[in-house]
């Protein structure tokens, strides 16, 4: 849906005037600035495939029937996000990581605190540091929170099938200083256990030996790129099905990492470095340590 600006000024009058407690009609250009992005976004809302069908089942929307609704939307997703929030948490596990600690144990109550869903929808105010898989760029306020929330549960989903220490002395694999680097921890654990399977070796046999690299290096050294993420994203549908009873939603969000992945593993097969994505002997020398 696409409104002329005449449209829209009126209701960011509205809204302006809310803002002020009606004592006053006079904002600064900053403010309407903000006052527009509110009804926009809100607006926005209904562009969404999950609402438009809906919507204009019943004929034309008005432009100030269009932000009441999409208000009210923002104002069902705020709760929805909060809601699925509280359910994360209280058995919620960082593996000692303080960037995801801090997204999201800290940084998310902070969000709910300070996100004014009338006047500035459209301010996600949280840097959100931990890096999701799933590219959430696109995404501002409610929506990206609610996005990043929605891959946490996923994350934590996945996670859940290993012990807590299992999880640990993998991302200490991969880097000794895990607990303070800034970098996705599902995708490290995607990495391993994907060796695992490619090398055929049982979970539980958590190092790998000479002769599982070698069976990765012969997978990486004959095929080409393209040939190596199918292989991979077979070995990872394999996994779900086996682990997590195809659930759909983990599938999908680990395979956001399979190709970012299979670069990296083909490039260290044709480096002779492949023991480095997973050897906790070589972790000082893959991060330039002695």
């Amino acid at each position: 849906m696409r409104y002329k600006m005449e449209e829209l000024v009126p209701i960011v009058g509205k809204l302006a005037e809310k803002y002020t407690s009606f004592e006053s009609t006079s904002i600064s250009y900053e403010k309407a600035e903000q006052l527009m992005g509110a009804v926009l976004y809100s607006i926005h809302e209904l562009e969404t495939e999950e609402w438009e069908p809906a919507v204009l089942a019943g004929g034309t929307v008005s432009a100030q029937q269009a932000y009441e609704i999409g208000a009210s939307y923002v104002e069902k997703k705020t709760k929805a996000a909060l809601d699925l929030y509280n359910q994360i948490l209280p058995e919620f596990v960082c593996y000692g990581n303080k960037c995801l600690y801090d997204t999201f144990v800290k940084g998310l109550p902070e969000f709910f605190r300070w996100y004014d869903i009338k006047f500035e929808p459209q301010n996600t105010i949280l840097t959100l540091d931990y890096p999701v898989l799933k590219d959430i760029s696109a995404y501002t306020g409610i929506d990206k929170i609610y996005e990043f929330i929605k891959c946490i549960r996923l994350e934590q989903i996945f996670f859940s099938k290993f012990p807590t220490g299992y999880v640990e002395g993998v991302l200490r694999g991969y880097n000794r200083f895990y607990k303070d680097m800034a970098e996705n921890l599902c995708e490290i654990m995607l990495i391993s256990v994907i060796g695992h399977v490619l090398a055929m070796k049982p979970l539980l046999e958590q190092k790998f030996d000479k002769a599982d690299y070698l069976r990765m290096q012969q997978i990486f050294g004959q095929n080409s790129l393209e040939d190596v993420k199918k292989i991979l994203e077979k070995a990872v549908a394999a996994f779900i099905q086996e682990y997590y009873e195809s659930d759909r939603g983990v599938l999908e969000y680990l395979n956001e990492s399979v190709e970012g992945i299979a670069v990296r593993l083909k490039n260290a097969a044709d480096y002779g470095m492949l023991s480095h994505m997973f050897c906790a002997d070589c972790v000082g020398e893959r991060n330039g340590n002695p």
